[in-house]
């Protein structure tokens, strides 16, 4: 791979300009830029600057040539042959990216095109930065089945979708009023789009998006400068099971919002994650309303009515609790079922 060097060397000789005289106005030495024309030296950001800025050369050309060629000598030192360069790249399970419209693969036939694209995807330098920036930056237990690549793949997905959205400042009072707004959305058939403005008007990003096959989690919460994003994948076919997997990042928002500053929270200490569950519990149905519940078991239904809870909330956890079976004609007609 011959990089930008040799585009650079027919360059100068078209325009009749001596190296010496080219390295003198960029400021480097006649050796330095004799290495950059044979091929024998990488050429850093501030001199593609400068050699884009007294050329009429694009920098995006030699970023895109240099860039190209780094990869062509990292992927070639790597693997010994095509063959494990191709199953390096599809273990980032391009294909299944390109048909669910994630990624854009140039020319399928080129590994070093499939593998910029992929970079590109992935928004970091190069391949080893995105394996230190990955396992420093997703936060989840070291016991967790979960695919952290494919994991990655998926929040780089959402963190693209957030682009999209418009959000107010993020504070507690507004984190409050969520709750207050988010009990009466519950009552509402199941709407994508309007739980996502309603987050979006208090702050908070929400993305809701398929995950690769294999993927293993329900969602995540991280921070964006000052406002929290929650990511939930399509995994939860219910309307009860996808708002306490909601309401629990929200557990999360409010307990580790420092934390998810810098990390990618999937799930965190044993206590963290009971802490995050009590929360949806309570919020989905708070505690003195579920004593009363169950002290009053035969009028459960009318309770919820007049407390605004959703008839799938109570018999979701009445029956998660064995307090009923899966089988109470009562809990199969509360099912609510989810269209994403």
């Amino acid at each position: 791979m011959f990089g930008f060097g040799s585009m650079l060397k027919d360059y100068l000789e078209y325009h009749k300009i001596s190296q010496s005289d080219f390295a003198k106005r960029l400021g480097i030495t006649q050796k330095h830029i004799n290495n950059i024309l044979n091929k024998n030296a990488d050429i850093s950001e501030d001199l593609m600057i400068s050699i884009s800025l007294i050329t009429d050369i694009d920098i995006k050309l030699i970023t895109f040539v240099e860039t190209k060629k780094k990869l062509y000598n990292f992927l070639n030192t790597k693997f010994k042959e095509e063959k494990e360069i191709n199953d390096y790249l599809n273990s980032f399970h391009i294909k299944e990216m390109e048909k669910m419209g994630w990624i854009t693969l140039n020319d399928k036939t080129s590994y070093l095109q499939n593998a910029y694209d992929l970079l590109k995807y992935l928004n970091v330098r190069d391949f080893n930065i995105y394996d230190k920036y990955a396992k420093e930056t997703i936060f989840f237990k070291k016991y967790s089945d979960a695919d952290l690549k494919k994991v990655f793949l998926w929040i780089t997905r959402c963190d693209m979708l957030i682009q999209k959205q418009k959000v107010n400042d993020y504070s507690k009072d507004n984190f409050n009023a969520l709750l207050n707004e988010l009990k009466k959305e519950s009552n509402n058939s199941f709407n994508k789009d309007n739980l996502i403005k309603l987050f979006n008007r208090f702050g908070i990003y929400l993305v809701i998006e398929k995950a690769l096959k294999g993927t293993k989690i329900r969602g995540c919460t991280k921070v964006i400068g000052s406002n929290p994003a929650i990511y939930m994948t399509c995994y939860l076919k219910e309307k009860s099971s996808f708002y306490f997997a909601l309401y629990h990042e929200l557990g999360h928002v409010k307990s580790e919002y420092n934390k998810a500053k810098s990390k990618v929270i999937i799930n965190g200490s044993d206590d963290e994650e009971k802490k995050a569950d009590n929360f949806s519990l309570n919020e989905m149905i708070p505690k003195n309303i579920y004593k009363l519940i169950l002290d009053n078991f035969d009028k459960k239904d009318k309770i919820a009515k007049e407390n605004n809870i959703p008839l799938c909330f109570l018999y979701s956890r009445l029956a998660y609790e064995g307090k009923i079976s899966y089988k109470d004609k009562n809990y199969l007609k509360s099912r609510e079922k989810i269209d994403y």
